[in-house]
């Protein structure tokens, strides 16, 4: 699991993805083990990722991929990746949910 995160951190980190964290959900009942997080500088650096990301791991199994303007998701099954334009990742703040996840602080009433 650790070389396949490791390609993916590398693969983003090459296509100048910004800010990338990897989040282990792999203790948690969370629906997949990793989350990896990232900033991109735009639509079409996005979409550059997600290609890059298809065409180097080709044995990899997507599952589903949403493409959206300021935030694409691509689902692995066991991982998950986000990519963000800078602003919404600001306003959605995921790795913090994760973070009281993890530590059973999650209180879904502060989201809304």
């Amino acid at each position: 699991m650790q070389k396949r995160i490791a390609s993916i951190v590398k693969i983003l980190d090459e296509k100048k993805a910004e800010d990338i964290k990897v989040v282990d959900m792999s203790e948690e009942e969370y629906f997949v083990s990793f989350v990896i997080i990232c900033t991109s500088l735009g639509q079409k650096h996005t979409l550059a990722l997600i290609d890059e990301l298809q065409t180097k791991l080709k044995n990899e199994e997507f599952l589903h991929i949403e493409s959206g303007e300021e935030w694409s998701v691509l689902d692995l099954a066991d991982i998950m990746i986000h990519i963000f334009d800078e602003n919404l990742r600001k306003i959605y703040q995921i790795e913090n949910l994760l973070d009281e996840l993890k530590k059973g602080k999650f209180n879904p009433s502060k989201t809304l």
